[in-house]
C-alpha cells in the first residue's frame, strides 16, 4: 500500500460523504453547469462540462479549445463512476494504492472505462442520482474544479 495514495483516497472520500444534497433537480443541475462553465469560461479553461441524471444527459457544454475528444473522456470517466458508485479519481487512486493498474487489473475495457479524475456522482441523501463530469485538464485540476462547484452549490 502507498501511503500518499492512501492518505489521497481518505480525503477523496471525505469529499463524497460531504458534498451530498437533499434534493437535486434538473433545476439544480442546470444551475451547477453554468456554476462550472462560469468558473471555466472566466479563466478560458479549454474543457467539456456534462450531468447526467439517471441516464438522462441534462447539461452539457463545451468551451473553445475542448473538443470531441473530451466528450468520450467524460463517457469513460462516467462509466466509471457508474460501476464503482465513487469518483473516478477516487476509483484510480484506491487502484495504484494497492499497488496495481486500473487499465489492466480492473478487466474492464479502457476504451470503454477511464479511472482518471473528473467524474463525481451525485448523492442524495447517500444514493447516486447522477454524475457531473468535467474533461480538458491535467486530472487533478478537473476534479478540483468540480469539487469547488460543488462546495459552491450545497452552500447556496
Amino acid at each position: 500500500m502507498h501511503t500518499d495514495d492512501l492518505a489521497q483516497l481518505q480525503i477523496l472520500l471525505e469529499q463524497e460523504r460531504t458534498l451530498q444534497f437533499d434534493a437535486f433537480s434538473h433545476d439544480d443541475a442546470w444551475a451547477l453547469g453554468i456554476r462550472l462553465r462560469t468558473i471555466a469560461a472566466a479563466q478560458a479553461l479549454p474543457v467539456a462540462i456534462s450531468i447526467v441524471l439517471g441516464d438522462q444527459r441534462v447539461f452539457h457544454a463545451g468551451l473553445a479549445g475542448a473538443s470531441a475528444d473530451n466528450d468520450g473522456w467524460l463517457e469513460r470517466k462516467f462509466a466509471v463512476v457508474r460501476r464503482y458508485g465513487h469518483s473516478s479519481l477516487a476509483v484510480g487512486v484506491e487502484f495504484r494504492s494497492r499497488g496495481v493498474d486500473f487499465d489492466v487489473d480492473s478487466r474492464l475495457d479502457p476504451t470503454r472505462f477511464a479511472a482518471h479524475g473528473g467524474a463525481f456522482p451525485l448523492f442524495v441523501r447517500g444514493s447516486m442520482v447522477g454524475v457531473v463530469g468535467v474533461s480538458g485538464l491535467p486530472q487533478l485540476d478537473d476534479h478540483a474544479l468540480i469539487v469547488e462547484a460543488l462546495r459552491a452549490q450545497s452552500a447556496s
